[in-house]
């Protein structure tokens, strides 16, 4: 599969398993809690976003998948920050589902429907990225669509004034997907980064840790979600950090 072709995907027990990297998208458990847990609650949005009182808020993420991770900031953007301030949701993925398998992927999440029914009518049949202004110009998505450390540094030179505020690390497990978890995209992770940029993910990998650390975040585990003994979460410090 070339990179920039749509996932290639089977349904297992309901859930979207991806034959290229051999690997589910979200959690058997519970998918919707688990990127609420990770994700949502790892990095403090309810508490940053409560008061909020700056005119954008930048979540970057790694893996668009199944837009699940987006959807759930969504939702909670749009319940708990001010109706002035706007969010901007960055995505890199070098597989997009195709718009078949992606609204048969949200009918596992009825909750969100009103908002994955927006997303569905603005998503494109053809291959391609896209920026998209939703609900009321409150939401912006930039989907980038191939190898996450290259869509990421074009970016960044593109984009010389955007900083993140939250990362969402959510890759296939580097054991999958080794590429996602490479120095050069973390390194690119801290360049878009300033203190105190935060970050979550759902491995604990000791080599994912001790890479954010080289690159200046300061890194802390906590239990996993469900079956996962542990994951990872921290913020940016612009300083390396002892291994």
């Amino acid at each position: 599969m070339l990179p920039g072709s749509h996932a290639k995907l089977s349904w297992r027990n309901g859930l979207a398993y991806s034959e290229h990297f051999q690997d589910v998208y979200y959690n058997s458990d519970n998918g919707l809690l688990e990127s609420d847990y990770v994700f949502l609650q790892a990095n403090r949005l309810a508490e940053r976003w409560l008061d909020y009182s700056e005119q954008s808020f930048t979540i970057a993420e790694t893996g668009f998948g199944t837009g699940l991770n987006f959807l759930l900031a969504v939702k909670l953007w749009l319940a708990l920050a001010p109706s002035s301030a706007s969010l901007h949701f960055i995505s890199a993925e070098k597989y997009p589902l195709n718009l078949h398998d992606m609204t048969t992927a949200w009918q596992q999440w009825p909750e969100l429907q009103e908002l994955s029914d927006v997303l569905t009518s603005h998503y494109p049949q053809a291959l391609q990225e896209m920026t998209l202004n939703l609900f009321q110009d409150r939401v912006r998505l930039s989907l980038l669509i191939g190898d996450a450390t290259n869509v990421y540094r074009n970016f960044r030179q593109k984009s010389a004034n955007t900083k993140v505020d939250a990362w969402f690390l959510d890759g296939f497990s580097p054991a999958k997907n080794p590429a996602m978890w490479q120095a050069a995209l973390l390194q690119e992770m801290a360049l878009l980064s300033k203190p105190p940029t935060s970050f979550a993910t759902f491995t604990s990998a000791s080599a994912v840790r001790r890479e954010l650390m080289a690159v200046g975040f300061n890194v802390n585990k906590q239990v996993g979600f469900a079956k996962k003994r542990e994951m990872l979460y921290g913020h940016f410090t612009g300083t390396a950090h002892a291994q």
